[in-house]
């Protein structure tokens, strides 16, 4: 950083760090003594739509990678588009393999990070669910900020969101997760897979 980028006000981007995704298990367990829920098995990356063979070849290293654990039931990974225009590589575990399902989304990260698509990547998330009041949550990674925050979405119709579910999941995991302090860089992730 220069002094040109000082006077300014510019500051350096953070760099993104794939191994805050390993503090999601114990976080976790923090989780669910404080508010109830539970990991569902269901996690995803989102990047920005990619076309080529170089995402194909990405995609199918991917793809044999995860398909090498022969603890895994059915297909490791699965590619689907959202109605905005982000794929989504979406991995799917059972709910007590949190640390695996951890393991497939670096592995996707780094993936496709190493194979020059990491300005292309968003956001991973993990999956949760609290079954007594059948509500859904995600742990959402900003890969380009290297921090997790909550996303609440009310159940029923529309898009609506629990904010201050969200505020007190941030609470409960502050000393679990570099948290975003940004609350609008929480992006709502409708229809996201996973969640």
């Amino acid at each position: 950083m220069g002094l040109l980028d000082i006077l300014l006000g510019r500051t350096k981007p953070v760099a993104p760090d794939l191994d805050q995704l390993f503090g999601l298990p114990s976080a976790a367990v923090t989780l669910e003594a404080a508010t109830g829920f539970v990991p569902t098995g269901s996690g995803a990356v989102c990047f920005a739509t990619v076309e080529g063979a170089a995402f194909e070849q990405t995609h199918r290293e991917v793809q044999a990678l995860l398909d090498a654990d022969t603890e895994r039931d059915g297909p490791p990974v699965r590619l689907t588009r959202d109605g905005y225009g982000y794929s989504w590589l979406v991995s799917e575990r059972t709910p007590d393999q949190l640390p695996q399902l951890v393991n497939d989304l670096h592995a996707v990260n780094s993936s496709m990070e190493v194979n020059g698509f990491g300005p292309q990547l968003l956001c991973s998330l993990a999956g949760f669910r609290n079954p007594g009041e059948d509500r859904a949550l995600a742990l959402v990674y900003l890969y380009k900020r290297g921090t997790f925050y909550p996303f609440a979405p009310l159940p029923g119709e529309g898009q609506r969101r629990d904010n201050a579910l969200e505020l007190r999941v941030r609470a409960t995991l502050g000393n679990d997760l570099r948290l975003e302090e940004d609350l609008s860089r929480w992006f709502p992730v409708w229809g996201a897979p996973g969640l």
